[in-house]
């Protein structure tokens, strides 16, 4: 079955949002750019860099996969993984660390658990908005939880207050983009960056997908005349 083609709700439309990459980078860089310039946490904001870097490879080498050839899991409804639901959970955890960092040691495991759990409610958004189906938003979260978990293990917050304009600004930031920014250009992107590369005039489609998958396997009573 393809994804939920109903018609999503003000609050699910606004939740989903959250995992925009025109949303969550810049709060992410501002961070790493305090990290850098401020504290001299030069390491630090290189491997979550390189953490979040690497999802987002992963998540896009899936997408022009299918985009351009075709190549996903028709049993899965698996057309590519999410990248809504995989920068919800690969940055917001790292969001929350920076500004646990200076909390009780017993805190700071819930703001990751928070973090992630905000982040699954983005992924479970992308189904109820129709974007994606289950397969694809659960891959995108346990790829983004994988990538933000390896970056605070790997190179931990520095134990320092941050700013209190830049957490109003974060907050601001979160709170009001996803109401008023302009359309995510993301899909628009990585559709011509898979046209270019396999040199086909339209993308592959989900329902080709599907409507092939029905032809190769089709019930038993249609095989057997029952």
């Amino acid at each position: 079955m393809p994804p939920v083609p109903a018609d999503p709700s003000p609050a699910w439309l606004l939740i989903t949002r959250l995992g925009e990459a025109q949303i969550l980078l810049p709060a992410l860089l501002a961070v790493l750019t305090w990290f850098v310039l401020r504290l001299g946490a030069l390491r630090v904001a290189a491997t979550w860099l390189l953490c979040v870097s690497v999802a987002v490879g992963l998540t896009t080498i899936t997408k022009v996969a299918f985009l351009g050839w075709g190549i996903g899991y028709a049993p899965w409804n698996f057309t590519g993984i999410s990248g809504h639901a995989m920068f919800a959970a690969a940055v917001l955890p790292v969001l929350g660390a920076t500004l646990a960092a200076t909390a009780a040691p017993a805190s700071r495991p819930l703001a990751a658990v928070i973090a992630l759990a905000l982040a699954a409610l983005i992924a479970y958004s992308r189904v109820q908005v129709g974007a994606h189906s289950p397969s694809e938003a659960l891959a995108g979260w346990m790829l983004g939880a994988v990538a933000s978990t390896l970056a605070v293990l790997l190179a931990r917050a520095p134990h320092s207050h941050a700013p209190k304009a830049l957490m109003l600004g974060l907050v601001l930031w979160l709170l009001l983009t996803p109401a008023s920014a302009p359309r995510s250009r993301t899909h628009d992107w990585v559709t011509r960056l898979s046209l270019a590369l396999s040199g086909h005039s339209q993308p592959y489609t989900r329902q080709m997908m599907l409507e092939r998958y029905r032809l190769e396997h089709p019930p038993r009573a249609a095989v057997t005349g029952s």
